[in-house]
């Protein structure tokens, strides 16, 4: 397994043309050798793609997409964006299945569909799992993992998967699991996707509420490969400080 460290900055719906200047000290910091083991996305808006993409041109930053549409063909589907799309502008990554879209629109039998087609179009995928907070109360994390990662992976044999872990309960309100915990979920998953979907050295990332103050404990836990990161990513320095922390 690569012992490189994911960043993932998932900017959601903030973001605008004078916002993307924000990212040069982050340029900076991925020029470092210092910081060589850090593997920066940055999954801003699909307005803001092609400005990421030429800012961070010469750099080792890639660029994902936060969504796609499940059609690998164009059609009739307003205000949606493929995956060929998304891969036509030069992105390499895309997000899917994160809560908040699951919570609108997608569920596990559109979510494997939309993996399909990204991997067809060789983006690698950033693929969300997590619990809510009654799921969570109700004992049924382990269940609602297990389907969602065998439901979303039906009939899919590919490594180009980076699993996100981001409990429902914890995005945005600044609760996080404790480390035992996490360790246990981490665990859970491996062996889930070591049976079901036969993948090589999973890339398990944490994502939910991660922050400058908790990354110090977050890093602790050997078996995360990195994080995404939502509000936190959108402030420069405290995106760096994040990395700093984690890789120091």
């Amino acid at each position: 397994m690569t012992n490189n460290m994911f960043f993932i900055a998932n900017w959601k719906m903030f973001g605008d043309i004078r916002s993307v200047n924000s990212t040069k000290k982050v340029i900076k910091l991925s020029k470092n050798k210092k910081y060589k083991r850090a593997q920066i996305i940055y999954c801003p808006p699909y307005t803001l793609l092609e400005k990421f993409l030429k800012i961070t041109k010469k750099s080792k930053i890639k660029i994902g997409a936060q969504n796609c549409h499940y059609s690998q063909r164009p059609g009739p589907f307003t205000g949606s964006i493929s995956a060929n799309l998304i891969k036509s502008i030069g992105a390499n990554y895309v997000i899917i299945g994160h809560s908040e879209n699951r919570i609108s629109e997608d569920n596990n039998h559109t979510i494997n569909l939309k993996i399909k087609s990204a991997l067809k179009e060789k983006l690698k995928v950033i693929f969300c799992i997590g619990e809510t907070l009654n799921e969570k109360r109700r004992n049924k994390t382990n269940l609602v993992l297990k389907n969602q990662i065998t439901r979303g992976l039906k009939n899919i044999k590919n490594n180009n998967i980076i699993f996100a872990y981001e409990p429902v309960w914890s995005i945005g309100t600044g609760v996080i699991p404790t480390n035992n915990s996490l360790k246990k979920q981490i665990l859970n998953i491996k062996k889930i996707i070591n049976k079901f979907c036969k993948i090589k050295n999973p890339k398990i990332i944490y994502g939910g509420s991660v922050n400058t103050k908790n990354i110090t404990e977050l890093k602790k836990i050997s078996l995360i490969n990195g994080f995404l990161i939502g509000g936190a990513s959108q402030n420069t320095k405290n995106f760096i400080d994040i990395i700093k922390k984690t890789i120091n």
